[in-house]
């Protein structure tokens, strides 16, 4: 018998396989057993830095079109913090105080949904 450590998809086996003879008897053994690989883990998300201060929330789903400032930005109460867009309609995501922004956590391109967290601002 030989042994053999074959990889299909990505996952390794250890396989048994015996020669055969022609004319030989065949001996009857039990299958040999394979051990099966547990799938790897995937790694738990990353949390952004929350950041010290007032939170800023999304207030619908949608896709993060641009952001206006990045973290240690001073911005004024109003300014305009990303453009979020929401049901083909670009919607402004503003400053609900005067502060600094402590916090940054979407990028362009991120898709949010109501109540996820754009930024803090302290």
């Amino acid at each position: 018998m030989k042994r053999f450590n074959i990889t299909v998809n990505g996952n390794t086996y250890d396989v048994v396989v015996e020669e055969v003879v022609e004319g030989a008897p065949v001996p009857v053994a039990p299958a040999p057993q394979v051990s099966v690989p547990k799938p790897a883990e995937k790694p738990a998300p990353v949390q952004a830095p929350v950041g010290e201060g007032e939170k800023v929330e999304s207030p619908m789903p949608g896709n993060i079109l641009d952001v206006k400032v990045k973290v240690g930005d001073t911005v004024n109460e109003g300014d305009i913090l990303v453009i979020l867009e929401a049901m083909k309609m670009e919607n402004e995501i503003v400053a609900p105080k005067s502060g600094k922004v402590t916090g940054l956590n979407v990028k362009k391109g991120d898709t949010v949904n109501s109540g996820s967290l754009i930024a803090t601002i302290a």
